[in-house]
């Protein structure tokens, strides 16, 4: 799974990877972000990748996007002005609509903790190797702690402490 896939750079090279055979699924709420998306998958002749036009969060619904000048950093916010529809893996695994994963990758500008709670149930019966890029110390923390919780190891992608760092890796068991 790549959530927030901004204009695919991981959903491209995850499809080559896991071949015709294999399945993608794409989680991404902008607008101009999904168009390039597609682009990208259509000019690269991948039909093994599904794109959900959505934010991913704890529970289905809708909520508000903050548009960013960058396309990589808009989020979810009280305030926000567009309009999106948010989906749980969780309740698209159970109505499936996706598959199980092995790998997911995440990095959703300060939402991650609220896609880890949405996930729990899939996170704690098919334990997907998880990239995790956290957007700011409490998010992090609270990442951190519901990994463990359900079961992960996590180290760090980087030089720095897993609790200092912002991009980690987290392994079941």
């Amino acid at each position: 799974y790549d959530i927030g896939a901004h204009v695919g750079f991981y959903t491209l090279l995850a499809a080559q990877l896991v071949g015709p055979g294999g399945r993608v699924f794409s989680f991404e709420p902008l607008p101009r972000n999904l168009t390039y998306l597609r682009q990208h998958i259509d000019l690269n002749h991948f039909g093994n990748v599904t794109v959900f036009e959505a934010a991913v969060g704890q529970t289905a619904g809708v909520g508000h996007f903050s548009v960013h000048a960058a396309s990589s950093m808009g989020s979810l916010t009280a305030d926000g002005t567009l309009t999106v529809p948010i989906v749980s893996l969780d309740e698209l695994s159970a109505q499936g609509r996706i598959l199980p994963p092995q790998i997911l990758k995440i990095d959703v500008e300060g939402a991650e903790a609220d896609v880890l709670r949405g996930a729990q149930t899939l996170l704690q019966t098919h334990h997907p190797t998880i990239f995790l890029a956290t957007h700011g110390a409490d998010v992090h923390r609270q990442c951190l702690t519901l990994l463990r919780e359900f079961g992960y190891t996590v180290e760090s992608l980087d030089d720095r402490p897993v609790d200092a760092t912002d991009e980690v890796l987290a392994r079941y068991g």
